[in-house]
């Protein structure tokens, strides 16, 4: 699935996070994406620190469930078979973790511009 979201799925890029993803296959899923979460150690070479911004990005996702459902019926996703797979990559080095609102509002950015072909 990794490989598959970088070579021949789409990427967007925010201040903070950047999410890769790919469109539905021709597999069913659940009506939500799957997600995955990283943090790089170069990046972030503090183990506390990764496991920090992985939890913030978890929550972001949980929080903005709603907003993703919503996006994909505007998209009209919901019809097509399967779902969306995508990695949601945290990329700013060093300095202080933002805030789950920061996250929340970074995530909802990114999400609001994913185009469905």
């Amino acid at each position: 699935m990794i490989s598959l979201l970088f070579t021949n799925g789409k990427s967007l890029k925010g201040d903070f996070l950047r999410i890769a993803y790919r469109s539905p296959g021709d597999v069913p899923k659940s009506v939500f994406p799957s997600v995955m979460f990283a943090v790089s150690k170069k990046t972030l070479p503090s183990a506390v620190r990764r496991n920090r911004a992985k939890r913030m990005m978890r929550e972001a996702y949980r929080l903005e469930k709603p907003f993703i459902a919503q996006r994909m019926r505007e998209t009209s996703l919901s019809a097509l078979p399967g779902s969306v797979d995508m990695v949601l990559l945290y990329t700013r080095k060093g300095g202080a973790i933002p805030t789950l609102d920061d996250f929340r509002r970074e995530f909802r950015t990114l999400v609001s511009q994913i185009r469905f072909s």
